[in-house]
């Protein structure tokens, strides 16, 4: 998948525009790209010693730490790959890099801290990051099934602000969904109608037809059962996303 980069040209554009585009295009849009010959994740980890080496600490050592944290390098392994580095880079630079390293993973470890919180309060577990349905929501979802025989049964996992798009349950005969809340608080909003708070115990019966949506509140976790009801001729339809003035209304 080719890497989008415009850092180029939004800052030397006008100045330097052939710079901008080897660095857009060339750099990130090519070299970066080329994840069958080496994956973001091995790419990043070059990049980062690389730049440590020079003692370029600066605010694009930052954004490379941040691209290795989302290429999936653990907070464990950034520290043991620039303990490793600094006896041939050196030891201050290897301070210097530590500095920076530990604030970008410092909000990693505090995600990580609340998710198994969250984890904890429920008997269901979190489940597996819901990458099948991501397209349709705003944020990182979890789920994991609890049934998959005579009636569709999966505890769905938000994490703090996100929420699913808009969205209606269509049926010919029969339909709809039911939420059984089980953990921290969460919102229900059908379309044209004020959003309901949610806690665990609460339980939203969604017939067939209705626009709706739901997820976690801003400053919470929250989980809920989604029991498939059954139908005939059933379909979802994925409508637009819940932009960010009808989410925070929810707080009104």
């Amino acid at each position: 998948m080719a890497v989008k980069q415009t850092a180029g040209r939004d800052s030397l554009g006008d100045f330097a525009p052939k710079f901008a585009q080897l660095n857009d295009d060339v750099l990130f849009g090519e070299v970066w790209s080329r994840e069958n010959q080496l994956s973001l994740r091995d790419r990043s980890l070059v990049t980062v010693v690389a730049l440590m080496a020079q003692g370029l600490t600066d605010s694009s050592f930052r954004y490379h730490l941040e691209s290795a944290k989302k290429n999936g390098v653990t907070k464990i392994e950034i520290a043991e790959i620039l303990t490793h580095a600094a006896f041939y880079a050196g030891w201050p630079k290897a301070w210097a890099a530590f500095r920076m390293a530990k604030e970008v993973w410092e909000e990693e470890t505090y995600a990580e801290d609340a998710k198994t919180t969250h984890s904890n309060s429920m008997i269901f577990p979190i489940g597996q990051p819901n990458d099948a349905f991501a397209k349709y929501f705003i944020g990182q979802s979890y789920l994991a099934p609890i049934s998959t025989e005579q009636v569709g049964i999966y505890n769905v996992t938000f994490e703090p602000g996100c929420r699913n798009n808009w969205h209606i349950h269509h049926a010919k005969n029969g339909g709809g969904q039911i939420l059984i809340c089980v953990s921290g608080q969460g919102f229900y909003q059908e379309w044209g109608k004020r959003a309901k708070k949610l806690f665990p115990g609460d339980v939203v019966n969604i017939p067939a037809g209705v626009k709706h949506w739901h997820g976690a509140a801003p400053y919470s976790w929250f989980s809920h059962l989604s029991v498939e009801v059954p139908s005939e001729e059933g379909f979802n339809e994925w409508l637009e996303p819940v932009n960010e003035d009808e989410y925070m209304g929810t707080l009104c």
